[in-house]
């Protein structure tokens, strides 16, 4: 491997897949191995080369593994693997219950800071790349206001959290965001918009054998966090329509900022995303952070950090005075 950058991946959902193929497209990082709750042998990698591991491979250090890419799901996995694996591992992961990035920040930071670790945490394009053009926004233009839509598309979040309500055999997410508001937004008005104002949330759901469909319904659009504050649709669908209609995983975006720098004087700006694939995307954002958590470790920063910590230049595999003649 040579000096390359030697990751660990932690989950193999379509996330991991994701980070293993970004891996490959990086020259300058090297795979050490999958690493699962399942059986090894029934986790079938994009490579057939990929090592796969049992998690339990990772309760004491290893020197084979300078960061460790978390690809669970932020509901049950990362709360508990996150502060887990900050002892023993440089750590990225994609954290995206918003209402509690604070909480879980401080669980990782203690565990990291103790054991000379880094820990980037809640990274991915949201929370993560629209978490850094939201404080652009705000930086730029402190007269005026922000605004996030998502979709339409995917959620991987809130598809993995209906699909850990009982009763549930399968099922997706998307997030469709108002055209209306979105083109008020984009006019320069500053339109006061609440939650359910700016997005719906719509569900297909394969529910198991016996399930209650009612139950399952108000479980879902009841749901903390996730579908309590929307306007929520349970459409219930067969497992093939599921598999022929929904496998793919398109996803997006806008954060816009509505600001004024003088008297009638409108300015917005807007950062978008148009994602064929939101797993494959959020996958490679968490590598490329996995390289500045590895450079910021071995400057010495420790501890839990976030997007707002990590300097651009650090994602890059270029050097500090290619960027400054090429990209500057």
């Amino acid at each position: 491997m040579g000096d390359a950058i030697r990751i660990g991946i932690v989950g193999y959902g379509n996330l991991g897949r994701g980070v293993e193929l970004a891996i490959a497209r990086n020259p300058d990082m090297a795979l050490t191995g999958v690493f699962t709750r399942r059986p090894p042998g029934q986790v079938a990698t994009v490579s057939a080369d990929t090592p796969v591991y049992g998690i339990e491979a990772l309760d004491v250090p290893r020197a084979d593994i300078d960061v460790l890419v978390l690809c669970g799901g932020s509901k049950d996995d990362l709360p508990a693997q996150g502060p887990a694996l900050a002892a023993r591992f440089n750590t990225v992961d994609s954290f995206d219950t918003h209402a509690r990035i604070p909480e879980y920040f401080e669980a990782v930071d203690a565990p990291a800071r103790a054991a000379g670790r880094t820990a980037l945490v809640a990274c991915g394009w949201d929370p993560g790349l629209f978490s850094i053009n939201r404080v652009f926004g705000e930086a730029l233009l402190p007269e005026g206001e922000t605004y996030t839509f998502w979709g339409r598309g995917l959620s991987q979040g809130h598809s993995d959290a209906i699909r850990r309500v009982p009763g549930v055999a399968g099922g997706v997410q998307y997030t469709v965001p108002s055209e209306a508001a979105m083109a008020q937004v984009r006019s320069g008005a500053r339109p006061v918009l609440s939650t359910r104002d700016k997005h719906t949330r719509h569900c297909h759901v394969v529910l198991e054998d016996g399930a209650d469909a009612g139950q399952v319904r108000q479980a879902i659009v009841s749901m903390p966090h996730y579908f309590d504050q929307y306007d929520t649709q349970v459409d219930f669908i067969s497992a093939e329509e599921l598999a022929r209609e929904h496998s793919a995983m398109p996803h997006g975006g806008f954060v816009i900022r509505s600001g004024s720098t003088g008297e009638g004087v409108s300015q917005v700006v807007e950062y978008s995303l148009t994602l064929d694939s939101n797993p494959q995307f959020t996958a490679s954002v968490l590598v490329a952070y996995a390289r500045a958590v590895y450079r910021m470790n071995r400057a010495g920063q420790v501890g839990a950090v976030t997007v707002f910590d990590v300097a651009p230049g650090l994602l890059s595999p270029r050097s500090a005075a290619e960027l400054r003649r090429e990209l500057l």
